[in-house]
């Protein structure tokens, strides 16, 4: 019998990399999409329209209990991969109720009903280093103290603590991967790493004049997308639940990002950069890098991606895009 995955968030970029891999290894791939992305599949289903006739996608609404109830009722899924939520850190500050209650609540929600209708289903929580905000140790690892900066980081330490706690006291196999900024060709267009990718492009193709940016020091752990759905998978095959930091243990600035996305089409980012300053945050994470050596160890999982073959390949991707459409 075919093994049962059921994921939130299977339209966004590690939804759609985590369906294609359990695709690739036999599995039955079930998703919850909002109703309104079944209505335009063309801007909503993007990421998986090249596996949508493979998979079985389900309408719902992740603020509702009884959809995700009525869902995990019907399908019955030996895994369930909770990647849903409002993950756009700066959104969070213009928004926090809907960020905080929306993100919080869902996890709960589909917690409680792997508890209540008694399955023996296996639970991952998409954890974030965006928990470690304004981190007492560097680099970071499983043991680091918690302090977020955002309410989007403060929701997802509501949602780690809500899966640990399942898994303590009910008996839960559930655990949290504490992934640290992965990027792709599939990356949401509001996050920096694929505005820098896709304003490198424009300019290369004089569709756009100039690149508007905030903070340029920040420092960040950027892996590729691809590789961390595999370590979200490998945690769910283990005998007993943990959480685990995944990284690349490496870091790097904005700064370093922007520089060598220009560098890839022969460009001199100087000569485009505009500084903004209502793109800074209120209170901004400066320094993230992960210690990944528990799950290097225990998984034998490791990041293979440098960071400069992930700005290539997302350049590259966004160059040929806008190619496409001119």
């Amino acid at each position: 019998m075919k093994k049962k995955a059921l994921i939130t968030g299977i339209t966004g970029q590690d939804g759609s990399y985590l369906a294609e891999l359990l695709l690739k290894k036999g599995y039955e791939v079930h998703g919850i999409v909002r109703r309104v992305a079944l209505e335009n599949p063309t801007h909503r289903l993007w990421r998986i329209k090249n596996i949508l006739k493979k998979i079985h996608l389900h309408s719902g609404s992740m603020e509702s209990y009884a959809n995700i109830f009525n869902i995990c009722n019907k399908v019955k899924p030996h895994e369930f991969y909770h990647l849903a939520a409002q993950s756009y850190v700066d959104y969070s500050f213009q928004d926090e109720f809907s960020t905080i209650s929306s993100n919080i609540s869902s996890t709960h929600y589909c917690l409680s009903a792997i508890k209540e209708i008694g399955l023996n289903t296996k639970f991952y929580f998409a954890a974030s280093s965006e928990m470690f905000g304004k981190a007492r140790d560097v680099p970071q690892n499983e043991n680091t103290p918690f302090h977020p900066r955002s309410s989007y980081g403060i929701s997802k330490v509501a949602g780690f603590e809500l899966t640990r706690n399942y898994r303590e006291s009910y008996g839960i196999h559930a655990s949290s991967g504490i992934l640290f900024n992965h990027e792709s060709e599939k990356r949401g267009f509001e996050f920096v790493t694929r505005k820098i990718s896709m304003a490198v492009a424009s300019i290369k193709l004089k569709k756009q004049k100039y690149l508007e940016l905030g903070n340029m020091q920040a420092k960040r752990d950027w892996g590729y997308a691809p590789e961390y759905v595999q370590a979200m998978w490998l945690m769910l095959q283990q005998p007993k639940p943990d959480d685990y930091v995944v990284g690349t243990g490496e870091t790097y600035s904005i700064k370093y990002f922007l520089e060598n996305a220009f560098d890839v089409l022969g460009l001199n980012y100087q000569k485009y950069l505009k500084i903004n300053k209502k793109f800074f945050r209120p209170s901004e994470v400066d320094l993230l890098v992960a210690d990944s050596s528990k799950i290097q160890k225990l998984l034998g999982w490791k990041a293979r991606t440098k960071i400069n073959k992930l700005i290539e390949k997302m350049v590259i991707n966004d160059f040929n895009l806008i190619k496409k459409k001119i």
